[in-house]
C-alpha cells in the first residue's frame, strides 16, 4: 500500500502497487543488468495475516523500484488504520528531492478472507487504481517475528516492498528478509534500500 504523489500524486507502500515492469525484461543494478523473468505461479500469501496487528505506522526499508516512487528521496512510510466502513485507510508520506513532504490516501479491500493477507488497495485520481474494489494487488508474502517487518508484492511478482516498524533492521533480519523475497519467487537484487532517517543512509541493491 506504498506509493508517492508526482506532482499531483506520489507517496510509495504497502503498495498502489501496479507492475510497472510488467512490459520490462531487465532492471539495471550499477553496471549489470539482472535479467526479470516473468513468473509462473503469484507470489504466495503468508498463511494469516491479523489486520489489527498488521495496522499501523510502517517504514519502507527497500523496494523494487516504481514510476510512482522515484520523487522520494528518504522516510517513506505507510500508515494504516481502520476506516468506518471496516476497511483499511492508507496514508503514505515520504520526503522528496526538494526535502519537502508528500503524501497520498487511499483504502485498501481485503480480497482473501482465509488468509487475509491478499488486498485491493485504491487511490483516487490514480489511473487503474480509482476504484475502491477490484483485483488483488498487495500481496503479503512474509511477516517478521511479532510483525516487525513484512514483504509486499503483487500478483506478477514484479513490484516489491520490504516494511519494517523500525528504522533499521539488523543483519539477521536482513538475511530472513532476503530468503523470504527468494521464496516469493523474486530476486533481491531487483531491490534497493530505502533511506530512512535513523537507519540506513545508502541506496543500494539487496544482494549488494
Amino acid at each position: 500500500m506504498t506509493r508517492c504523489r508526482t506532482p499531483r500524486l506520489s507517496a510509495r507502500l504497502l503498495a498502489g502497487l501496479a507492475a510497472v515492469f510488467a512490459a520490462a525484461t531487465l532492471v539495471t543494478v550499477g553496471a549489470a543488468a539482472v535479467p526479470i523473468p516473468t513468473p509462473v505461479a503469484g507470489p504466495a500469501p503468508v498463511p494469516s495475516l491479523d489486520l489489527d496487528r498488521y495496522l499501523g505506522t510502517w517504514r519502507q526499508l527497500a523496494a523494487v523500484p516504481q514510476y510512482f516512487n522515484v520523487i522520494c528521496a528518504r522516510d517513506t512510510q505507510a500508515h494504516y488504520s481502520l476506516d468506518p466502513q471496516g476497511n483499511v485507510a492508507v496514508r503514505n508520506t515520504c520526503t522528496t528531492w526538494a526535502n519537502t513532504r508528500t503524501e497520498i490516501a487511499g483504502t485498501a479491500t481485503v480480497n482473501d478472507r482465509e488468509t487475509g493477507a491478499q488486498l485491493h488497495v485504491s487511490f483516487p485520481g490514480v489511473p487503474t487504481q480509482e476504484r475502491l474494489e477490484g483485483p488483488t494487488n498487495y500481496i503479503v508474502t512474509a511477516l517478521g517475528p511479532e510483525y516487525s517487518w513484512a514483504v509486499v508484492t503483487d500478483p506478477s511478482g514484479l513490484s516489491g516492498f520490504v516494511l519494517a516498524r523500525a528504522a533499521a533492521l539488523d543483519e539477521a533480519s536482513w538475511q530472513q528478509v532476503r530468503a523470504a523475497i527468494t521464496a516469493a519467487g523474486q530476486n533481491p537484487c531487483w531491490y534497493l534500500t530505502s533511506p530512512t532517517t535513523g537507519g540506513g543512509s545508502d541506496i543500494v541493491p539487496l544482494c549488494g
